[in-house]
């Protein structure tokens, strides 16, 4: 038992000496690393190639079944009308459905003069030749559409305008990096990070609720839709 101590006494005391050989190390001597931060934008326009319209039916009733009987007749009759102008089956998606009561309230005395049920269904129609957006907007209306709530313009292959907006992204942050630098007399260093985000979205140009239209196709515009990149980047300063 005593040898035992006497190793473990022995053990402590050249740990002891080791620590106090090891050198100190300085924390002021860790240089921290000196970076420069800059953003830049790509954007790109492109000419939309598909539309989706978001198309709605209301429907009210005193009787629940009766509300959605006519809206289902609605419905069907959008359907066909779609159908008839070559609007694809995978096309057409639904997109809301409610069914709920509602009252009817005097305007004078503001006390409930009856209830009623209220059915809605809409869908998202998606239009691929845009030269018929206008013909199918008056069709659905015709067929019963009482509610248009608005068009998004877009395109089906936005890959290649996504990577060129996104190569002006990193060339106009770069560009920016380069010019800082050389203003302030510094040099430009590593790479360090480099973060992308897109900011561009479908822009919508119609929006209508109901109300009476010509046999004229309703006119519509697509314009153009704005792919944008944005992009930071991180260099380390030498």
């Amino acid at each position: 038992m005593k040898k035992k101590f006497s190793l473990i006494f022995v053990s402590m005391v050249i740990i002891g000496l080791l620590a106090a050989c090891s050198p100190d190390v300085d924390s002021s001597s860790a240089k921290s690393t000196r970076s420069m931060n800059v953003s830049g934008t790509g954007r790109v326009s492109v000419v939309p190639d598909i539309a989706t319209i978001n198309i709605g039916v209301r429907t009210e009733a005193e009787e629940v079944n009766d509300a959605l009987d006519g809206n289902t007749r609605q419905a069907n009759a959008i359907a066909d009308a779609l159908q008839v102008l070559g609007i694809a089956e995978e096309d057409i998606q639904t997109s809301n459905f409610n069914v709920y009561p509602s009252e009817r309230y005097n305007p004078m005395t503001g006390e409930v003069e009856g209830r009623y049920f209220v059915v809605e269904n809409t869908v998202n129609v998606n239009v691929h030749d845009l030269g018929s957006l206008g013909e199918v907007l008056t069709a659905v209306v015709d067929a019963g559409a009482n509610n248009i709530y608005g068009i998004s313009f877009s395109v089906e292959d936005r890959e290649a305008a996504v990577a060129e907006a996104r190569e002006l992204a990193i060339a106009d942050a770069k560009a920016k990096a380069e010019a800082i630098a050389e203003a302030a007399g510094v040099e430009l260093g590593d790479l360090l990070s480099i973060n992308i985000y897109e900011g561009s979205s479908p822009i919508t140009y119609y929006d209508a609720k109901g109300g009476a239209y010509s046999e004229a196709a309703v006119p519509i515009s697509a314009g153009t839709l704005s792919i944008i990149i944005e992009c930071n980047l991180t260099y380390e300063l030498k």
